[in-house]
């Protein structure tokens, strides 16, 4: 596949998860948390730099010592973090975080990491850049929103592969159809999309068919979908539709859920710049999701890249 500098350029929230140490039903009754770097763009390409790829993140925290701490979690893992800026007005964000085996419950406190800038993304920087990453997250507030979707479409035009975790909430996003329009905005750059059943009912304010979320992101202009279902594996829509791939799944004892999804990507957009084709992509990312699910906290510091493709 491309051999840019930077497999991955991950543009969004970078910002502290203070998570449960204890499984709770939500954080109604979580009484203790443990601190940890969080933000999914940040932990795809901490993931991704555990598999052995040049990363970088483009994100924004405040200038104070959890800030610091922070970024100096980001460089341990192999991330570039030369892009992340500093704001002298908006703290760090924050996210109270459930330990749970199913979907956490969460609490964010968005300040920092919402302030991203144009200028904090380069046409450069994209010329370097195989895969250009976000999430709704990080979509959801401005300035940010403006300037990541006006990125995409720069970054389709440096020859990226633009790339999606559509992991829309509500109590993040209230505006749904909002909501809707600019994951549209940016799916229409040509981006493969990842969500969860979850994510797709919540977009969409309803029980849709996997089909007709697919679809329904097809014709918003993404052109490979992955739709996962826990347990129950995962679908990879490509080539705009015209090829579809069902993987199955197989049991694991559950430790810690949070952070599944970026593993899970993070071994599929490897797998895909080694030549893979969806099907082994998808199963590259459900053997990394494994290995997440049953390790308490983030990955270990290197991961062997020979897990995606075993058998």
């Amino acid at each position: 596949m491309m051999n840019r500098k930077y497999a991955l350029v991950a543009v969004g929230e970078l910002l502290a998860d203070l998570i449960g140490t204890e499984f709770t039903q939500n954080l109604s009754d979580t009484e203790i948390f443990r601190r940890f770097q969080g933000g999914s763009p940040a932990n795809l390409a901490a993931n991704m730099a555990r598999l052995g790829n040049n990363t970088a993140l483009v994100a924004c925290v405040g200038n104070d010592n959890v800030g610091a701490y922070l970024v100096e979690k980001v460089a341990e893992t192999g991330v570039d973090t030369t892009f992340i800026a500093q704001d002298t007005s908006a703290p760090t964000s924050i996210v109270l975080v459930s330990r749970t085996k199913g979907t956490p419950d969460f609490i964010a406190y968005r300040t920092a990491d919402r302030m991203i800038q144009s200028e904090h993304i380069s046409d450069d920087l994209l010329q370097n850049a195989s895969f250009f990453h976000t999430t709704c997250f990080a979509l959801s507030q401005e300035p940010a929103q403006t300037a990541i979707v006006e990125a995409a479409s720069r970054a389709q035009t440096a020859g990226c592969i633009v790339s999606l975790d559509a992991n829309y909430a509500p109590s993040i996003w209230p505006d749904r159809s909002q909501a809707q329009q600019v994951i549209r905005n940016y799916c229409q750059n040509g981006a493969f999309v990842k969500l969860s059943e979850d994510d797709a009912e919540r977009i969409f304010g309803e029980a849709l068919t996997n089909e007709e979320v697919i679809a329904a992101f097809h014709e918003m202009g993404a052109k490979l979908v992955c739709l996962t279902l826990g347990g129950k594996g995962s679908i990879v829509s490509s080539n705009y539709g015209k090829d579809c791939v069902e993987i199955a799944g197989r049991p694991i004892e559950v430790k810690d859920a949070t952070g599944a999804g970026d593993s899970y990507w993070a071994g599929f957009l490897t797998a895909w710049l080694d030549g893979k084709s969806p099907a082994e992509c998808a199963q590259a990312g459900a053997n990394i999701a494994a290995l997440k699910i049953s390790t308490i906290g983030p990955l270990p510091a290197k991961v062997d890249k020979a897990i995606l493709y075993n058998p």
